[in-house]
């Protein structure tokens, strides 16, 4: 019997009434109405969502009004490229750094739908449905449960594979996928594309991997943020993982979810980059299925860092890094004493050096890159 996917997958039209019954008399719905609409009433905005009946009516009522709201009061505005290489007539791999649980893939929602394209699914972490609303808020948002874990090597070749078989499917429907470039955020400011998750993609294919890959029509995506979302969480995350094993504290997904939200970012870049395309796998044609890998893994990677916009608050903080001004006419003094204030609100020199390279390693990568 063929895969239905049932545990994982987004809501279905049918299933889209009792979940916005739930979200609407969810106690922390008023949460939800300031951010779509503080002008309005919140029973008026209940009676509203409590009548959506469509993942579409749903993502125009309810997560537009989101977008809206976090572009408008935490953003200094956001700017798009690459439109032209979106595609009406097949589904997309989104394969992209990600800095922020929600933002990165919302952003790019943002625009396909103003672009006239459907918008696409969403991997979402199993760790991060674990409240009901979430998952409800998700699921209704075209989010699909993607558990990578495992506790043994058979299982998460089992997992993988069922991973695979489902972005295949919804690929091979028409229908697009938005997936993070490894797993979990980008903590550390350094992009980079996981092999493990290209062979992932090829596995659905069998021993056609460049063939499988080519199929899913992958399509590098970079966002930048002039101020990196959680930033001042990611440090103490990063700090407390080098002094043994990290386990998250109760409620601290929801927490990075709310801040990153919330949190001031300045300006906002997001960049479509140029499909992995039959030029690209023609370069490794012949080749082994590890090569194709390894071939497809690199190329993303440098797209991703080839669109990455640097801002100011990156180039200042090389300059800090590296103790000269090599890059000062690319910030104002201003900015660099804003950077050096949110540094200095850490009061651990190890803390400091990791809050820098979040900021500098987008430089040192862009360096490499264009060498």
């Amino acid at each position: 019997m063929e895969d239905s996917f049932e545990d994982m997958r987004p809501y279905l039209r049918d299933e889209i009434p009792a979940a916005m019954e739930r979200i609407a008399s969810s106690s922390l719905f008023p949460q939800i109405a300031a951010c779509m609409d503080p002008d309005t009433g919140v029973d008026v905005l209940r009676g509203m969502v409590a009548g959506i009946k469509s993942t579409e009516e749903f993502q125009i009522k309810v997560m537009k009004p989101l977008y809206d709201f976090v572009v408008n009061n935490t953003t200094d505005g956001v700017s798009y490229a690459g439109e032209r290489y979106f595609s009406k007539d097949s589904g997309h791999l989104f394969v992209s750094n990600h800095r922020d649980i929600v933002l990165d893939a919302m952003l790019l929602q943002y625009m396909l739908y103003n672009n006239g394209i459907t918008t696409c699914e969403i991997t979402f972490g199993a760790n991060l449905m674990s409240h009901p609303l979430i998952v409800d808020i998700g699921k209704s948002n075209k989010m699909f449960k993607v558990d990578r874990g495992g506790d043994n090597p058979r299982d998460f070749y089992l997992k993988s594979m069922r991973l695979s078989k489902y972005i295949s499917h919804v690929i091979s429907g028409g229908c697009s996928v938005w997936i993070a470039q490894r797993n979990g955020r980008t903590k550390d400011g350094d992009d980079a594309t996981d092999h493990g998750l290209v062979k992932m993609f090829s596995m659905s294919g069998g021993k056609d991997v460049a063939g499988t890959l080519s199929r899913l029509n992958i399509t590098p995506v970079a966002v930048s943020y002039e101020w990196e979302p959680c930033d001042l969480l990611k440090v103490r995350e990063i700090y407390a993982s080098r002094r043994g094993p990290y386990t998250k504290a109760p409620g601290e997904d929801i927490n990075s979810i709310l801040t990153g939200i919330t949190q001031p970012k300045g300006k906002v870049h997001v960049e479509v980059c140029e499909p992995v395309g039959p030029e690209d796998f023609a370069a490794v044609a012949g080749r082994s299925a590890n090569d194709v890998v390894n071939h497809v893994t690199r190329i993303t990677t440098e797209r991703i860092l080839k669109a990455y916009r640097l801002m100011p608050t990156n180039y200042a903080a090389a300059d800090i890094l590296n103790g000269n001004d090599e890059y000062s006419s690319e910030y104002s003094a201003a900015t660099k004493e804003q950077f050096i204030s949110r540094m200095d609100s850490l009061d651990d020199a190890e803390m400091k050096d990791i809050f820098l390279r979040i900021y500098a390693n987008p430089v040192i990568n862009k360096q490499k890159s264009n060498g």
